[in-house]
């Protein structure tokens, strides 16, 4: 078990509806250092939270106990539900988007997903990030952040599907097997299709192709 700083943050309240964690959110903090961002997260004046903040160097700090609501996910969507915030455990990890993560910082957030995923019951399916519930508005945890090492350890889904050069491309399917996934926002096929690959080949580009198809298993 990872031991985390304590450093309150007064932007939390009561999980709605009786909700209980059901999903883990990653973000990451766009912000110049950790300081920084611990600043910002326990500013009453922000009105933003999160329940662990994760520094560069592998340092954990949390600002909102795990059974309250932190404030950290916004406007969006996962599997059909809105108020993600009541359904989940926010981590913040300090990196502006525009640099790698280091690995100090992933081998924390590696005990700590499973620690709270063991402790609130939480599938792989659960670990998702802030640009897959709110595709367009959010980006992070970016194109840098390195999905298949959690996959591998079975802390988040890798890609569901097999590779299938002969799934020829087809948007209407695309969006249906993506909300079968979990990817329910109401948004545009551009902005879906971008989701989808900053979270699973951000190296694809241009339009709906064949490996876009093979992201989800199709049966």
């Amino acid at each position: 078990m990872v031991t985390a700083i304590w450093h309150g943050s007064p932007n939390c309240g009561r999980r709605r509806d009786g909700l209980k964690p059901s999903l883990i959110v990653l973000h990451y903090t766009a912000m110049a250092s950790a300081d920084a961002a611990l600043q910002r997260l326990c500013d009453a004046t922000a009105e933003v939270s999160a329940h662990y903040l994760i520094g560069g160097d592998g340092r954990l700090w949390q600002m909102v106990a795990e059974d309250r609501r932190a404030w950290h996910a916004g406007t969006g969507e996962w599997h059909g539900h809105d108020d993600i915030n009541s359904r989940s455990i926010g981590i913040e990890l300090d990196n502006r988007g525009d640099h790698p993560f280091s690995n100090a910082q992933i081998c924390t957030l590696e005990q700590l997903l499973a620690d709270i995923m063991t402790r609130w019951t939480i599938p792989a399916s659960g670990v998702i990030g802030h640009s897959d519930m709110a595709p367009g508005r959010k980006c992070d945890p970016g194109a840098r952040f390195d999905w298949p090492r959690l996959a591998r350890q079975g802390l988040a889904d890798g890609v569901h599907g097999l590779p299938a050069p002969d799934r020829l491309p087809d948007l209407a399917r695309f969006r249906q097997l993506a909300n079968t996934a979990g990817f329910t926002a109401p948004v545009s096929d551009a902005l879906l299709l971008d989701a989808v690959r900053l979270r699973y080949r951000p190296w694809g580009h241009g339009p709906l192709d064949c490996q876009d198809m093979a992201i989800f298993s199709d049966s």
